[in-house]
Formats: structure tokens, C-alpha cells, sequence
């Protein structure tokens, strides 16, 4: 049906806007606070709202742009499909801080009956639409755009050049141009018309089809057919420097990497872009191929410290392997599938970190860091690490917070890490299936997700419930800090127990994989475990002796100041061994020998002496001492006969 209706509504196109007259403005700069936040956003009347009762389905995009003045001058040309009957009013998101709609025009006729309020552009057509129709409407208006989020409209300069640029994740395309902002409805397709002095270029979504030049004025035209959401449709005027580097990728199909580069940086791009080559066949063989690969994939140079992902053009502060590497992966994980709801954010930031981590898997990035280091870093190192605080979900609780949705220890490295885990439990070729087929899905592909998208087709290849695991790391706050014990016997039967605290209340235990390396003098082996509730115990066999062990070598789960501890089952002349070791309620202590201690002793790991016991001699060598009152922690247990002292520890779960 798709096909269908760009068929008809690029026919509707060429009728209803050739029959329009542009109309032009101007209007003077004017300074505008750079970073301001959205107050008071809610993100659910977007989602559900009544009067959007229309499918999108393309936008005619006409922009007059002077990067030298920071204004704008624009028609918008939407065709949608009305949803309902008797439609006869149509809204459109538009800020009405510095934008004037200067008129609205639908079948040849300018409509005077329509408001700007708020954010809200409400325009009453001159009769009810029968639903199903597919109809169009074109809006004329000019200003000086509101900033918000990241910028959304952005005058600057470079080098001493003038630059205009634009970023509207999450809330700012309609700062400057109409639209239907939501996370529910993509446009098929967009054609993009930016006018500009000539000695500039045009960058934008898409093939560019043609520059035309007339009264000193460039027009490039822009074609994007493909599915897109609003906030990610993009323009940046500059005195661009334009060059390509080519790819093949595993579908046979070659792919242009346009890159629009500052002149003074152009040598610098050029030794760099490159190294992005790699990544794209890197992606497209562990998922699916480059889903524009008709169209291009490249890069815009701008004014922001970060990047943008752009669809098919990322928006760059500098072309670093990271950067580029981590803005590429969203064309899979944000624009090809687009989170639904800023709620599950992680579904395109999350992902773009795990995939920037992919390439020190795959030993791509240039940095020599490796992914074991990487993940250390983001769990334990980088400034904004998972556990530098205790709390902290990926799920976004308040959506009207541009700094909460964009937390970069939550919906990035956190975000990163609960994926890494899930793969780590359902096993390489589960989690790759998984994300094949969720990119594959007809109901999500060129469309939006959510978590239970996700968590569906991972639960389909690993054919087991996740929703225990979701509920602590994506929902529940914190990580989990293990003390872990091990004892081993003379015949090599090893005991582990496995003891878990949380940084957050929210959880009360976290069921996950724990991963603990045992090695000897010439051995080692990992033991991942199954841990599933707390003070778990644990025992396995190894014809070698254990001389250390770690936890979590590999880093591979969310933990910090976890510890890996020996308790000494035996004593050293072997007169005695305590089992269970570690033990909640009773330890037994059976002697080698046959002798029958007079006094028991229990010290706390401070030396104080906890309780003594007084024995009964029995024939079996065998003793049971009730521990339960006893506060968790290592204890050390003495025996004392004929003026010898023998000691060893034991944990008390």
C-alpha cells in the first residue's frame, strides 16, 4: 500500500504545488540562548493525540537559507491520509516563538482560517475529508527559529565562514519547520529544495539530484525514498568541501560515502573517513546489509562537539574511528528502526555504543583498546561509568528531560552493557538471529520499536523468558557487588558461594550470569554460573589445584568492588574439614583423626571471640555447631587439645 500511495501523492505534488505562489520574507537576526531545555513536554499527547488523526506520508521540504543570518524562509508541502471522516481539521506542530505562518494554501485556495498557539499550528480545512483520503497542504512561513534540546536551528561560523546547521532530536524540528512531531508516523519519503547564496552547498537526507544556480542563488535538490521521522531530517549550509570514499558490502551492492567537510579540514577528513569503510561491511554482515544502500551513507561536518545520526548524512563534530563508528550504527539502530517512545531511548543510543564496542571486538578501531578494556571502561573508568553512581535505570522515567533521555552513563553505557549481557545469556548465534529478525520484522523495519519489540524477538531465538532479567537491568535501578567463596579439597571437589549486595533498592537481587576464573600453575578454566538466588552454593571437580581466582575477567557484567575469596577447607596438617563451607545455619567439622577436642572457640575476623562451645566425645569424629545467629561474614573455628590449637576459616552466609 506503501508504493501505492507515493504514486499517487508524487502525482498529487506536481498539481497542488506548481499551482502555488512562493512567497519570500525576511526578517532581522536575533541571539537566542543556545542550550535550553524543554520544560513541561509531554511526550504522551504526541503519542495519542486525536486531532493527528492522519498518516503522514510525504513532505515537499523548500527552504531559503543565508548562513550568514540566522533565519529562515519556507514552504512545506505535507500529503497525508486523513483517519477518520468528516476531517476537516488538520494540526501541525510548529513553534510559535520567532516562526509566522505567512499563509496556507490547499487545492489552489489560501486558507485564512488557521492559529499559531503554543506549539501547535491548527488549520481548518474549508470541508470535512472522508477517511481514507489521501490529500495535501502546503504552508508558507518564515522567522527566526526557537532553540532547543541540542539547538534544533543553529547560526555559527567556522574558520571565519558562516554556517547554518540544524539538530532536532529529540523535540526541536518543529522550532523550524512544520511538521507531525511524533514517534508513531514516518513520512515515505521527503524531497528537500535548500536555497542559498552560490558560493555555498547544501548538505541533506538522500541522493542529491541537482544544483542549479540563478540570481547568484544555489538550489539543491535533495531525494530521500525511504521512510523517515521527523527529527531526523537535516540541513547544513556552509562552504562545504565535498569528496567520496566507496564501499562494497556483503549484498554485491556498492555504497557512496558522501562526505561535506570544512575546506580547513579537509586533508585531516580525508586520512579519516576511510577507517568507516570496514564498519559498514562490518554491520551489514552481523546484521543486515546498509538499508539505504540505493541512496549513500555520509558525513556533514558542523559546529557541535558530538555527531548526529542523520539518515544516509550524520551530522559531525570531527571524524574520529569512535565517533563515526558509533554514528553509522544508528542508520541500523535509530533510523532504519527508530525508538518508539523516548522512554526506550537505548534502543538506538544503547545500541550505537555496543556497536562503536563491536569494532575493538572485531580489532577495528584505531585505538588499540581492546573490548575487554572497553567494557571495564564503561562499567568502571570513564568519567560518566555505569557504577560511578548506584542508581540509574535504562528505562527513561521522565521523557520531558532532554539531559535525563541523553544520560550518558544510563541510556548509552548502560544501555550497551545490558545488551552485552543478554548476549552473553542467550549465546552469540540467539542474540544475532534475534537482531536479524527484529531488524526483518515487517511491523518494525522503516518503522519504530519498543522494548517489548526487542525483548520479543530475543525470547523467539532463545526460547526462554527474559522478563526476569529486563525487570532488574532495564527497568530496575543499580548493579549487583558479589563476594564470592571458594574452597577446594584434597581430592579436588570445589566449593563456591556466591553472595550478592545491591546498590539499589529497586532490586532486590539481580539474577544474572557470574563469571569467575579459577586458575593454577599451569591451568585455568571459567566457570560462569548460574546465579539465581542469594548465598547460592556451588561445587565441581578439577584434577588441578587452584592458586588464584578472578571475578568477571572478561568484564562482562555491570559489578564493581566485587571480590573472589579462599576459605581454607583444610587445615595444613589435614586434621579437619568444615563442610558446608560456606554455611547459613550449621557447619559440621569431621577430624581426619580419632581425637575428640575439649574446647571449640569461634572468632570473628576482628580476633574477638564470638561463641565457645564445650564438646561431647562421640565415636564418629563428627561435630555440628549451630551458626544461624551469627552475622554473615569470614569466621575463623579453633580447637584446642592437649595444649595444641588448630584454626581454620569459614563463611557464614
Amino acid at each position: 500500500m506503501k508504493n501505492m500511495y507515493l504514486l499517487l501523492f508524487l502525482l498529487v505534488s506536481g498539481i497542488v504545488v506548481n499551482a502555488q505562489k512562493k512567497e519570500i520574507h525576511s526578517c532581522s537576526e536575533s541571539k537566542i540562548a543556545f542550550y535550553k531545555n524543554i520544560a513541561n513536554f509531554d511526550e504522551t499527547k504526541y503519542q495519542t493525540r486525536s486531532d493527528f488523526s492522519y498518516d503522514i506520508k510525504y513532505y515537499k521540504l523548500e527552504f531559503d537559507i543565508n548562513p550568514s543570518v540566522r533565519e529562515i524562509t519556507g514552504a512545506v508541502t505535507s500529503h497525508f491520509v486523513v483517519q477518520e471522516d468528516n476531517f476537516q481539521t488538520i494540526n501541525f506542530d510548529l513553534n510559535h516563538n520567532g516562526m509566522t505562518v505567512d499563509s496556507v494554501w490547499y487545492h489552489e485556495d489560501k486558507i485564512t482560517d488557521f492559529s499559531l498557539s503554543g506549539y501547535e499550528l491548527t488549520i481548518n480545512l474549508p470541508a470535512g475529508i472522508s477517511s481514507g483520503t489521501l490529500d495535501s497542504i502546503c504552508i508558507y512561513y518564515h522567522g527566526i527559529p526557537d532553540q532547543s534540546g541540542f539547538g534544533s536551528f543553529v547560526q555559527d561560523d567556522h574558520n571565519g565562514d558562516p554556517i547554518i546547521w540544524t539538530l532536532s532530536e529529540p523535540y526541536g524540528a518543529r522550532d523550524w519547520w512544520p511538521c507531525k512531531q511524533s514517534l508513531n508516523d514516518k513520512a515515505d519519503s521527503i524531497d528537500v529544495f535548500i536555497t542559498n547564496p552560490e558560493q555555498y552547498k547544501a548538505a541533506s537526507n538522500g541522493l542529491l539530484i541537482s544544483e542549479t544556480i540563478s540570481g547568484g542563488n544555489k538550489t539543491a535538490f535533495w531525494k530521500h525514498r525511504h521512510p523517515i521521522t521527523t527529527y531526523l531530517v537535516a540541513i547544513a549550509v556552509t562552504n562545504y568541501s565535498v569528496y567520496s570514499d566507496f564501499v562494497t558490502i556483503c549484498s554485491g551492492d556498492e555504497v557512496e560515502v558522501l562526505n561535506y567537510v570544512f575546506p580547513e579540514d579537509l586533508s585531516y577528513a580525508q586520512s579519516n573517513t576511510p577507517n568507516v569503510l570496514d564498519v559498514i561491511q562490518l554491520y551489514s554482515d552481523l546484521f543486515i546489509p546498509y538499508p539505504f544502500h540505493n541512496e549513500k551513507y555520509g558525513h556533514a561536518q558542523f559546529g557541535w562537539g558530538g555527531g548526529m545520526e542523520h539518515q544516509t548524512m550524520s551530522f559531525m563534530g570531527g571524524f574520529s574511528h569512535g565517533l563515526m563508528a558509533h554514528e553509522l550504527a544508528h542508520q541500523w539502530f535509530g533510523d532504519f528502526v527508530t525508538c518508539g517512545s523516548w522512554e526506550d531511548i537505548w534502543l538506538n543510543e544503547g545500541f550505537a555504543t555496543y556497536l562503536d564496542g563491536m569494532t575493538h571486538e572485531h580489532n577495528l578501531h584505531d585505538d588499540n583498546v581492546s573490548f575487554n578494556e572497553w567494557k571495564h571502561n564503561i562499567i568502571n573508568l570513564h568519567s560518566r561509568a555505569i557504577t560511578k553512581e548506584l542508581d540509574g535505570s535504562v528505562f527513561v522515567d521522565d521523557t520531558t528531560s532532554v539531559s535525563r533521555i541523553f544520560d550518558k552513563r544510563l541510556s548509552y553505557f548502560k544501555g550497551a552493557m545490558v545488551l552485552h549481557m543478554i548476549r552473553k545469556k542467550i549465546g552469540d548465534e540467539n542474540f544475532f538471529q534475534a537482531l536479524q529478525n527484529y531488524l526483518s520484522d515487517p511491523d518494525i523495519a522503516n518503522g519504530y520499536a519498543h522494548t517489548e519489540d526487542l525483548q520479543y524477538h530475543f525470547e523467539q531465538t532463545y526460547g526462554s523468558s527474559l522478563q526476569e532479567f529486563l525487570n532488574d537491568w532495564f527497568y530496575g535501578q543499580g548493579y549487583p557487588v558479589y563476594d564470592i567463596y571458594y574452597s577446594q579439597s584434597q581430592k579436588g571437589m570445589v566449593y563456591v558461594s556466591i553472595n550478592q549486595t545491591q546498590s539499589h533498592n529497586s532490586v532486590d537481587f539481580f539474577e544474572t550470569n557470574v563469571p569467575v576464573k579459577f586458575e593454577g600453575i599451569s591451568n585455568d578454566t571459567l566457570i560462569v554460573f548460574d546465579n539465581i538466588t542469594n548465598g547460592q552454593t556451588y561445587s565441581f571437580q578439577l584434577n588441578w589445584n587452584i592458586t588464584t581466582a578472578q571475578f568477571d575477567p572478561e568484564h562482562d557484567l555491570i559489578s564493581v568492588s566485587s571480590t573472589v575469596l579462599e576459605v581454607d577447607t583444610f587445615d595444613e596438617k589435614n586434621k579437619f574439614f568444615i563442610t558446608p563451607n560456606p554455611a547459613r545455619d550449621f557447619i559440621t567439622v569431621s577430624f581426619m583423626e580419632k581425637i575428640n577436642p575439649e574446647k571449640v572457640m569461634i572468632y570473628n575476623n576482628l580476633g574477638r571471640l564470638i561463641q565457645e562451645f564445650e564438646n561431647k566425645k562421640n565415636s564418629s569424629y563428627k561435630f555440628e555447631y549451630n551458626i544461624s545467629e551469627l552475622s554473615s561474614g569470614i569466621y575463623v573455628i579453633s580447637f584446642y587439645q592437649a595444649g595444641e590449637i588448630v584454626s581454620k576459616k569459614f563463611v557464614k552466609n
